[in-house]
């Protein structure tokens, strides 16, 4: 089953997430199948702290992908915020 979740990297204090899809049986940190966006908690000023590809994220949860609570919760703030981009 693939799944739909965060995979970290950065340095220790320093959080980096990718946001990939998976095989749910691989190691949180291992191999993924597609980078689908990315999360970044410690974002500052300007910088952008959350993208997702919501046409790759479409497709992959159209064949069936599971999305991890935390990363349900990354797609709906992304959703909030995707119009005040636009605008």
């Amino acid at each position: 089953m693939v799944t739909i979740r965060m995979n970290r990297g950065g340095a220790k204090g320093r959080p980096f997430y990718n946001i990939v899809a998976t095989d749910s049986r691989s190691r949180r940190d291992g191999r993924f199948v597609e980078r689908v966006g990315f999360y970044n908690p410690i974002a500052a000023g300007g910088e952008e702290g959350l993208r997702f590809d919501m046409a790759r994220v479409g497709y992959w949860k159209g064949v069936g992908a599971q999305v991890s609570p935390s990363v349900e919760r990354l797609l709906k703030q992304f959703a909030k915020q995707a119009p005040k981009a636009a605008a």
